[in-house]
């Protein structure tokens, strides 16, 4: 994060007291304190070392750095005589102090801290925590694919390495769990075997085409020499097929013959009783039921009669075109089916090809999918053998950090994730990340200084090295804020820092020379606008500013303020009372 106020408290000792500070104790025993502008001087030569202006400790060599911010002294030594006389007259003076301050309303008194306002360099800078990696890494990925089927997203990790472990090459790094992937191995192996018996079914298929094949042809050189035998079979005059046929028909026609007589017969009989039961019908003696049913019977009776003399009719149309006609269409038909069963056979040789080829072609399919599921199987066995992740080569062991994904027994993790690395440890980087409102400020090749938490006397130099396009997802500061992951590599080559040390990157944002700042806790913003007390002859004022630049410890005044104006730097206890009183 950047310019953030700094989270130590202001020390509760005043920033600016002279020796002679007790001395205004004393005159308000008389009336109203006054700070006398030279002894205000000579305190403000009077610095106590080691210390700024927010009563923070100074920064001494080799330790680490915060955000540069302007030095202020902090002024006055207080004596012994005169803490003695102080100390004998604060019973006495309690009370009229008191009124005192709160009577007299911006007064300045030894409760205001003041501080000098002054010209000095003012750095910007982002300041982000982060994590140490190696700039050059042989990372451990899971090369495990998930089993979908185990309710588990990811791979469970059986036993890991511990954390900062030295390996040599072929050492045990990881160990998955194997259940799963050992499952799915005897699974495909079945599924091998399954197509490795429709690849010789196939093939069994190809032995049995060329069969039949060969049967196909027999049998249609077999229809050809049958087709030869029945023309010869039909054209026969002794006992050929169209001799028996007339003779046939003949036969019939003698029988339809003796058919009609006796259907002539029958019709006379139905007659004869259809007038009998009509008369008994007229006289009452039969119903109408009767009187129908002999109408239908001798109905019936004419119809066979009549049907008989057709039929006799037809055999004789039917020896007439036996003779003419279905003598010439049968030889044709004979001949023609000849000729078809000669066509047959040579179609027949051509479809033999065809399902030869077809058969060919799904042989080559399943042996390409025997292969497939062979290929398979080996890719599980090797599945297999990747639940147990060796050292490629010797180094530290160093677990992936994300905060989304934690590296320890019993996690499940993904295919390809970052499980470890085994880094370098001479050439380092910080992973961090920079808040979107700063992102417009950074850019690639900016400079920036770096500490380590874990030796905060040393100080590095760094260059940002890449800003992320995308926001992280998910991130740990909450759904609502936007992160975007930064690499700063550390230009020069270390020792002792280990990957996933906390870091802390200050990116050198903006250097102004003589600017004019005041500590960030002297400005106070209300009803929208900011504000500052100035001491303005002995008397606290509110002045209105403007402010730039800022870090996390001070701010730039563009106007409103002049170099050598005291400002408070506790306005909070006052700011209220003064705005008020101006209204």
């Amino acid at each position: 994060m950047s310019n953030c106020i700094d989270p130590r408290p202001i020390s509760a000792e005043p920033a600016f007291r002279s020796e002679n500070d007790l001395n205004v104790a004393t005159t308000r025993l008389g009336g109203p304190a006054r700070f006398d502008d030279a002894r205000l001087a000579a305190a403000a030569n009077q610095t106590k070392p080691g210390r700024t202006a927010a009563g923070r400790p100074g920064r001494r060599g080799g330790g680490r750095r915060r955000h540069t911010t302007t030095p202020r002294q902090r002024h006055g030594v207080v004596h012994f005589l005169p803490l003695l006389a102080a100390l004998i007259a604060v019973p006495i003076l309690g009370f009229s102090l008191s009124a005192l301050f709160f009577g007299s309303g911006g007064q300045v008194d030894e409760d205001v801290l003041l501080h000098t306002v002054g010209r000095d360099r003012l750095q910007v800078t982002v300041i982000e925590r982060g994590n140490l990696q190696s700039q050059s890494n042989r990372e451990i990925h899971c090369m495990v694919e998930d089993v979908q089927r185990d309710g588990i997203n990811g791979t469970p990790i059986l036993w890991i390495i511990p954390n900062g472990s030295s390996v040599k090459e072929g050492d045990l790094l990881v160990e998955l769990e194997s259940a799963p992937m050992r499952e799915a191995l005897d699974e495909q192996m079945l599924e091998t075997e399954d197509a490795r018996s429709t690849q010789i079914q196939a093939e069994a298929n190809y032995n049995n085409q060329i069969v039949q094949n060969e049967t196909n042809k027999a049998e249609a050189e077999l229809q050809v020499q049958l087709a030869k035998l029945e023309l010869e079979m039909y054209t026969d005059d002794e006992s050929g097929t169209l001799k028996l046929a007339v003779e046939e028909i003949k036969r019939s026609i003698d029988e339809v013959n003796n058919q009609i007589l006796e259907a002539q017969a029958t019709l006379e009989l139905r007659r004869d009783d259809r007038r009998g039961i009509d008369s008994l019908y007229k006289l009452g003696y039969a119903n109408r039921n009767e009187l129908r049913k002999s109408e239908l019977a001798f109905l019936q009776a004419e119809g066979k009669y009549a049907a008989q003399l057709n039929k006799l009719e037809t055999s004789l149309a039917t020896l007439r075109k036996k003779e003419n006609y279905e003598r010439e269409m049968e030889l044709l038909r004979l001949r023609g089916k000849l000729q078809t069963a000669e066509r047959g056979l040579e179609q027949t040789l051509r479809n033999n090809e065809a399902r030869l080829a077809q058969v060919q072609a799904i042989l080559r399919a399943r042996t390409e999918s025997l292969k497939k599921e062979e290929e398979r199987l080996a890719r599980y066995t090797e599945q297999l053998a990747a639940c147990k992740i060796f050292a490629p080569e010797a180094g530290m062991v160093a677990y992936a950090s994300d905060r989304n994904d934690e590296i320890r027994e019993g996690m499940p993790v993904r295919f390809r994730q970052h499980l470890m690395s085994l880094p370098a440890l001479d050439k380092m980087q910080v992973q961090t990340a920079v808040h979107e409102s700063d992102l417009e400020q950074i850019r690639i090749g900016m400079k920036a200084r770096i500490t380590v938490d874990a030796f905060p006397e040393n100080e590095y130099i760094g260059t940002v090295q890449s800003i992320a396009v995308l926001p992280e997802q998910n991130g740990w500061r909450g759904s609502e804020t936007k992160v975007y992951a930064t690499t700063v590599t550390i230009d020069q080559t270390v020792d002792q820092l280990k990957p996933g040390m906390t870091a802390v990157t200050e990116i050198m944002i903006d250097s102004i020379d003589d600017a004019l700042t005041v500590p960030i806790q002297a400005v106070i913003e209300r009803d929208k606008q900011t504000w500052v007390l100035v001491r303005d002859h002995n008397q606290l004022v509110t002045r209105a500013v403007q402010t730039g630049r800022q870090t996390d410890s001070v701010v730039q005044i563009i106007d409103g303020l002049t170099e050598g104006d005291q400002v408070a730097l506790n306005p909070r206890q006052f700011i209220d009372d003064l705005l008020s009183g101006d209204s």
